[in-house]
């Protein structure tokens, strides 16, 4: 596959403007783009403008606002990195893409699939760059079972599961997180979105036909936290709680392959777990947080089980998503996170919270 075609550099950096100077934006988006030699973080954005300034102040960055389009109209950006409350990713970036400028967001890509459709097509009209962040694609032992799956180690993969489940970890109650106007949902959409994304990816990117799915809120006035990130979001006391704290699901997919899903904030389990299992005609494996990466097979009419010495992972893999972003500007590398993806997956999200509210299946 061509590479992307490079963005010209202005002053020999990219541009960047941020909108949303939170906790997502301090600890995984500013380091990287702060260490990136190929990009300048010339402003930032946020509706409490002195969150910004302090920001702004401590990082040496020149511009500050409170307004994102007086930001987009202010300043000739060549990148918007957006990680607002997710009921904004598609407004500013469509906003920023109709204005000539690439786009990097923190997930979820939407709330609807019709806002990340638009989304998509703002990106193609626009004929800039639009991806949404994918953090565990970047991870050793996400890299390592790409390529063992893509060499043909595991043959059919024709089934799965995987989840991420805590067993009290609310982040933000009362607050954005858990207000489905500002959210799209509970852990379905917030932790959903990582693994969901991992085991498709892995799978060979099929395309999903229906699903089924529940989903349940049962710990909305639990104050107990046992996860370090549940300190993501605001608290809100009194605030709302409209949102599940746990959901489950299936996924069919073009090829005939299955997924189960389950993804929860807070239920009655030993520990935080995220888990991914694959099953495929030559080979299995699980990759657990914190057990690690296991591969099942049969070599030689003896089965055995595999567990790689992976090379440790990176510190921030949200940094080594942004460098990828970047490395496609400067058409050193071509996109594995496309708008497509992104679409694909906010449809899969909203059929299941459809299904758990009729009870039905959801064609897609």
């Amino acid at each position: 596959m061509a590479k992307a075609k490079a963005e010209s550099k202005r002053d020999g950096k990219f541009k960047v403007g941020a909108v949303g100077i939170g906790g997502i934006f301090n600890a995984c988006h500013a380091p990287a783009w702060l260490k990136n030699p190929n990009v300048e973080l010339l402003a930032v954005c946020d509706i409490v403008e002195e969150k910004a300034a302090r920001f702004a102040k401590a990082n040496g960055v020149k511009h500050v606002f409170a307004d994102y389009k007086e930001m987009i109209q202010a300043l000739k950006l060549d990148v918007v990195d957006v990680t607002t409350p997710n009921y904004l990713h598609s407004e500013i970036a469509v906003a920023a893409l109709n204005r000539g400028m690439n786009v990097f967001c923190e997930k979820p890509d939407a709330v609807s699939p019709a806002e990340a459709q638009r989304m998509a097509d703002a990106a193609s009209k626009s004929g800039k760059l639009l991806m949404v962040m994918r953090n565990n694609r970047f991870n050793s032992s996400s890299a390592f079972l790409r390529k063992y799956i893509q060499a043909g180690h595991m043959g059919d993969i024709y089934t799965g599961r995987c989840g991420w489940i805590r067993r009290r970890g609310v982040p933000g109650a009362g607050g954005w997180f858990t207000t489905k106007a500002q959210s799209g949902g509970g852990p379905l959409i917030d932790l959903g979105v990582h693994i969901l994304d991992l085991s498709i990816w892995l799978m060979g990117d099929p395309k999903p036909v229906s699903v089924m799915g529940a989903t349940y809120c049962k710990f909305a006035e639990t104050k107990l936290s046992d996860s370090v990130h549940s300190g993501f979001g605001e608290a809100k006391a009194g605030g709302t709680f409209d949102v599940e704290d746990l959901a489950s699901g299936f996924v069919r997919f073009d090829n005939g392959a299955t997924l189960q899903i389950e993804f929860s904030w807070a239920s009655n389990i030993e520990a935080e777990r995220v888990f991914l299992e694959l099953r495929g005609t030559k080979a299995g494996l699980t990759l657990d947080v914190p057990d690690g990466l296991k591969i099942f097979t049969e070599i030689e009419g003896t089965l055995c089980d595999i567990a790689p010495r992976l090379a440790g992972m990176p510190a921030l893999p949200h940094a080594s998503n942004i460098h990828h972003f970047v490395d496609c500007l400067l058409g050193q590398a071509e996109p594995t996170i496309r708008p497509e993806h992104g679409v694909d997956m906010i449809k899969i999200l909203s059929a299941i919270y459809q299904s758990a509210k009729t009870g039905q299946a959801v064609q897609l």
